[in-house]
């Protein structure tokens, strides 16, 4: 696991592009934190960096957003609003996963059995004086070499 430090919006946002620049079809990661820790900029931040032009945006209500980046689509999904396994089903989450695209699933740890084994997950908790520690947990070969670049090019 590897720790990062991100003392504004903006370096959160860092974070995400750096890693958005890697990505590549079939890619899975998993958001966590609280509400406000910021995910959605880290979100936008990893559109960025897969040469996403959209105003990336939380998809709550929705629950997935596509977005095209230069080379790949964007699938953004905001799993805040469901409960139960079989709503995931309703949206076709793993045929969605499947498709070919990279996902960027936020409040993917309400359900940890339907997230791929390999997979990176990113953990954003907020310090006492505002500062975010970005955790990143990489999951399989894949989910290794993210962290391993990340950790490199620090």
């Amino acid at each position: 696991m590897l720790e990062l430090v991100s003392n504004t919006t903006e370096e959160t946002m860092q974070i995400g592009e750096r890693l958005g620049e890697l990505a590549k079809a079939g890619d899975c990661i998993v958001l966590m934190g609280d509400l406000g820790a910021g995910k959605t900029q880290f979100a936008k931040g990893f559109a960025c960096g897969m040469g996403v032009n959209d105003d990336v945006t939380s998809p709550t209500f929705p629950i997935v957003l596509e977005y095209i980046g230069e080379e790949l689509p964007l699938l953004h999904f905001d799993l805040y609003r469901l409960d139960e396994y079989e709503e995931l089903d309703d949206i076709d989450f793993d045929g969605m996963l499947e498709s070919g695209g990279v996902s960027l699933v936020e409040w993917g740890d309400k359900f940890p059995d339907a997230m791929p084994d390999e997979r990176l997950d990113i953990s954003i908790l907020i310090q006492d004086d505002e500062s975010r520690v970005v955790r990143v947990e990489g999951y399989g070969a894949r989910g290794a070499e993210f962290e391993h670049v990340l950790a490199s090019n620090r």
